[in-house]
């Protein structure tokens, strides 16, 4: 490995390191999850399988890349209210463990919250917010309108795809996904680099 090459593998480590913590930091402040997330997730992973609290709080962190992980708090005040009005049951103590699986109420409005998801994710209003535009305040208007519709194209054909893998799987179809998102991350990184290089020389 030359010295271009290390160099580019450190600088892609720093950034990748920077990225994971303010992640971290972000996610840290369960103010800021989005509001429905947990209760989404703790339905979609018992729809999987029966857990207790402790196993659904790690397959929680587990979801998130490390970046938060409900606190006893948040996660068992959640499922005494979802066993009480009758989205799930408790299951016989296996192991020291008191699990939980989800009833017929339960998979309802699982099913229900995922529609209004998937609509949300379809309209992606919150791309079109001219809230995001501070984030491009020295680049023209007509410039930041498509940055916001390319941004928006992205996510949902992401949103898209993802449903399609859950509903019918497909390992290379995947391994593909996989290759032209990282060609794309490859090419914005080159593109940002370029622009630092360039300022720096200034």
């Amino acid at each position: 490995m030359n010295h271009e090459d290390k160099k580019e593998m450190r600088d892609q480590l720093r950034s990748e390191r920077h990225l994971l913590r303010h992640k971290r930091n972000w996610m840290r402040h369960t103010a800021m999850v989005p509001k429905g997330f947990l209760r989404y997730r703790v339905l979609e992973t018992l729809n999987e399988k029966p857990m207790s609290g402790s196993e659904l709080m790690e397959e929680i962190q587990k979801f998130t890349g490390g970046a938060w992980k409900p606190s006893p708090g948040s996660i068992y005040p959640l499922l005494s209210w979802l066993q009480d009005d009758g989205y799930i049951k408790e299951l016989p103590t296996e192991n020291g463990l008191k699990r939980y699986e989800l009833t017929k109420s339960g998979k309802d409005l699982l099913a229900e919250q995922t529609k209004i998801r998937e609509k949300f994710r379809e309209d992606a209003g919150f791309m079109a917010n001219p809230f995001f535009d501070r984030f491009f305040t020295k680049i023209p208007r007509e410039k930041t309108t498509q940055i916001r519709a390319s941004m928006k194209r992205l996510l949902v054909t992401s949103m898209s795809l993802a449903k399609t893998l859950k509903d019918q799987y497909s390992e290379k179809a995947l391994d593909e996904a996989l290759s032209v998102l990282d060609e794309a991350s490859k090419k914005l990184e080159e593109i940002n680099n370029k622009i630092k290089d360039g300022s720096k020389n200034d």
